[in-house]
């Protein structure tokens, strides 16, 4: 019933976009919009310069010579720098779940970070955190919710789930296999 309503409305609304004639923004006025519209996005959450473009590009009244003054603006205030997001959406992520250098290389490139600066943020962020300690704290937590794998298929999804995470092939098999002979030694009786 409600999504039938908000649907009408949405019809009628479109309906009445398309009646009304668009005026032309004055171009002083379209560059302070585009600048208000910028502070406001990179308030509600930190982005980086390509996203940023994209998000204010997507107003009609918003040009390419608005954007980029906005965009130099915030750059010169030191509010837009895409090193300083990288590292810190990198190290921001490393610390709420622990997840691989694919897992986060693949989540900066959806952020459209330069490959370069997501290299260089990766390296600082695995030196302080290494990857191995990582994977411990995944594989552990993932034990002391689901128990140690016992079955060839608890492994497997064990394994699949810390692919998910991002994790490479050979760090995930030694660790899963550490993980395995570390209970096969805990459950072998003492000689």
């Amino acid at each position: 019933m409600r999504r039938g309503k908000q649907r009408k409305f949405k019809e009628r609304r479109e309906g009445a976009e398309e009646a009304r004639p668009r005026r032309p923004l004055d171009p002083e006025k379209a560059r302070e919009r585009t600048l208000q519209r910028a502070v406001k996005l990179l308030a509600a959450k930190p982005r980086s310069v390509a996203e940023l473009r994209e998000r204010l590009l997507e107003k009609e009244w918003a040009d390419e010579a608005s954007v980029e003054y906005a965009l130099e603006k915030l750059k010169s205030y030191g509010y837009l720098d895409d090193e300083r997001f990288a590292f810190g959406f990198a190290s921001y992520r490393v610390r709420q779940k622990p997840v691989g250098r694919q897992r986060l290389a693949r989540d900066l490139q959806l952020k459209k970070v330069s490959r370069e600066t997501s290299d260089a943020a990766l390296e600082l962020v695995y030196t302080e955190t290494p990857e191995e300690e990582l994977i411990e704290r995944a594989i552990k937590k993932r034990t002391r919710l689901r128990g140690r794998p016992t079955t060839r298929q608890e492994t497997k999804s064990l394994y699949e789930h810390l692919l998910r995470l991002g994790f490479s092939y050979d760090l995930i098999i030694r660790k899963v296999r550490e993980a395995s002979s570390a209970q096969l030694d805990e459950e072998s009786p003492p000689d």
